[in-house]
């Protein structure tokens, strides 16, 4: 196991645990990660929070990534250390960093996501003005893969019913106390791609998260960003999680689900585009899924299938204009 100072990454950290000035840590895990991790690197060590930590988890990077850590941890040697070894993906290389972590408040950034001027900060004061919720989490920007405005991420205030149709909590714009994290058990390791989620579902079980009205980070979309590239995974990962933890699973998941199955499009860059057989997939698949509530679900369908949505669906479907078949 590589550390920037030669040390195990047990080695004492420079944190100080006061309640004026409460421990942050911030792990970003990697792989192969040199196109965007500079950027990341500076967002969050350029911070002028007194009291963090950088810890920077490499799953073993061939493409120069070990260089740029190098570099960084030798100028920052009081705030990052890095860690380079085999892992499983980011879900096994944030839960290493969250067992490394000495703060008492964490988070973790993607290695092509970026953090605004002051927003440890401003994430710190927020929770210490609000000591009975668990996390807090901000306002975001979808960027590319240039750093141009893509828009804003669609955040919502604080809804554990809605987290179960919608994931309206930014990832890397969110900071959660280390304490309510262990409380419900950490990060589910057998998770690729959807564990930010299904920690969300577990903490909202228990807790109460706060949004507040402050833009903290930037998300980058691009080709190879996880969440698009992997998009098949996401979406089972993500259904699974909410039927775990809700134990039904609504339509806006599984309608999505059906239509990247039949149009492989990523519902991001490629919006979804409704249509005839997607609605009908949609159907048998949330009766799969939702076996033990079939009524539930079928009643959810038909309220957004509405005699006048079935009608347009009809008329644009290839069958209705192929045969002339059309509703009038």
């Amino acid at each position: 196991m590589l550390n920037s100072d030669g040390n195990p990454p047990s080695a004492a950290s420079q944190l100080t645990m006061t309640p004026d000035v409460p421990a942050v840590t911030i792990v970003t895990p990697c792989l192969n990660a040199a196109q965007f991790l500079e950027y990341t690197l500076q967002s969050v060590l350029q911070q002028d929070y007194p009291n963090f930590e950088f810890l920077v988890i490499d799953g073993g990077s061939t493409d120069g990534t070990i260089a740029l850590l190098e570099r960084y941890a030798a100028a920052y040697p009081d705030k990052m250390r890095y860690v380079s070894e085999p892992d499983s993906g980011a879900s096994e290389a944030i839960a290493k960093g969250f067992q490394m972590a000495r703060g008492d408040i964490f988070a973790y950034l993607n290695a092509d996501d970026t953090y605004f001027p002051g927003a440890i900060g401003m994430a710190v004061s927020h929770l210490a003005d609000e000591p009975a919720v668990a996390g807090i989490y901000g306002k975001a920007c979808w960027i590319d893969k240039d750093g141009s405005l893509l828009g804003a991420y669609p955040t919502k205030a604080f809804d554990a019913a809605l987290l179960g149709r919608e994931c309206f909590i930014c990832q890397p714009a969110c900071f959660v106390r280390a304490a309510a994290i262990r409380a419900v058990g950490g990060f589910d390791q057998s998770l690729h791609s959807a564990f930010d989620y299904d920690l969300w579902l577990r903490l909202a079980q228990r807790y109460t998260l706060l949004q507040i009205d402050v833009l903290l980070a930037n998300s980058r979309m691009h080709a190879g960003n996880k969440t698009l590239s992997g998009r098949e995974t996401v979406f089972r990962e993500a259904i699974g999680c909410v039927r775990r933890h809700q134990g039904y699973v609504p339509f806006q998941w599984i309608h999505g689900y059906s239509s990247f199955l039949l149009d492989r499009r990523d519902q991001f860059f490629e919006p979804l585009l409704p249509s005839f057989p997607k609605y009908l997939v949609s159907l048998a698949m949330g009766l799969w899924v939702n076996w033990r509530h079939p009524v539930r679900f079928a009643r959810e369908w038909c309220g957004v299938m509405s005699p006048a949505a079935f009608v347009r669906r009809w008329n644009a479907s290839w069958i209705a204009r192929r045969t002339g078949m059309q509703i009038r």
